[in-house]
């Protein structure tokens, strides 16, 4: 047994196929709406912002990797598909495996950024209550023509300056923040950038949740699939709060609007906000985890440059 194989465990040919074919099947079910709308040429604002946004293809999310530590005996046919894909290797017995230093050679500063950052984090307290004003943050003021999504607003453009102009703004994520109009800009009490991010991500912002799912797609092989799969359900039932407190009448997409201007709103949202943020709680955990052992296993690797970028407007 070598360095490399030493501590890992062995997974028989039935048992890895069984999960990755359940893993596939999970897969297929959570994206088949997006799927379907995608071969019709059609586009739903909620339930396919997470495709676009993130850059995701659902035979990405299908694709089912054990994680690192975890080799896959080979069967009948021959060594596991995995040996073919990149990062991979195939040992003289047969058995697949995550090829970790070479991973980490390509991928280990995204590693350890992805990993201090969930560790920050997870060490602030969560703040609530901002009350998805970064929605309305983002139309404030703003030439209809310009909205991101082709929906009405649910108070009309002035009833809805007047909320952002009634209600104080402290968004913390940068990836909103930075779609805010000029005119709301200066009204947020934080002025967050690329790089003041670690400091400033708290584990109550609906987007750090979300975000959960970018750092499993950037780190790749190295995140169970089952991790993944969990990610993008907690990102999924994110977006749907995110955009029913948001300024735009969702009631045609059979979504219930969350009037968080007025006081039961407010209260409904505080609730839903703080019940994701437990959620988050123990997958961040995983995730850091997983980060954690790669780097612990083979902390002299060469690193690469991380690009924290998430892509297209919330």
């Amino acid at each position: 047994m070598t360095s490399a194989t030493a501590g890992a465990r062995t997974l028989a040919a039935p048992r890895w196929r069984r999960l990755a074919g359940q893993h596939a099947e999970r897969a297929d079910a959570l994206t088949a709406g997006h799927r379907d709308r995608r071969a019709r040429g059609e586009k739903h604002p909620v339930e396919d912002f997470l495709f676009e946004y993130y850059s995701l293809r659902p035979a990405a999310l299908r694709r089912w990797h054990p994680g690192a530590g975890t080799r896959l005996a080979p069967g009948p046919d021959g060594p596991a598909p995995h040996g073919a894909w990149r990062w991979y290797t195939t040992d003289d017995d047969g058995a697949v495996r995550l090829d970790l230093v070479g991973y980490l050679a390509d991928r280990g500063e995204t590693v350890r950024y992805v990993h201090d950052l969930l560790v920050a984090t997870s060490g602030r307290p969560a703040h609530l209550g901002c009350l998805g004003l970064h929605e309305w943050a983002m139309v404030y003021r703003q030439d209809p023509a310009r909205h991101r999504h082709a929906l009405p607003l649910r108070l009309g453009a002035e009833g809805t300056d007047a909320v952002v102009e009634r209600h104080p703004l402290r968004c913390s994520h940068f990836d909103a923040f930075r779609f805010f109009t000029p005119e709301a800009a200066p009204r947020n009490a934080l002025q967050p950038t690329r790089e003041s991010q670690p400091a400033l991500e708290q584990p109550g912002c609906l987007h750090a949740a979300m975000d959960l799912l970018k750092w499993s797609l950037k780190l790749g092989p190295l995140v169970p699939g089952d991790v993944l799969l969990e990610a993008f359900v907690l990102a999924s039932d994110v977006r749907h709060l995110d955009m029913q407190a948001s300024p735009y009448d969702v009631s045609g997409l059979g979504e219930v609007p969350v009037a968080i201007e007025t006081p039961e709103g407010k209260a409904e949202y505080v609730r839903r906000q703080r019940a994701f943020a437990e959620r988050s709680t123990p997958l961040r955990a995983r995730l850091t985890a997983v980060c954690a052992a790669a780097l612990d296993a083979h902390p002299a690797e060469q690193p690469d440059v991380v690009d924290a970028g998430a892509g297209a407007a919330v």
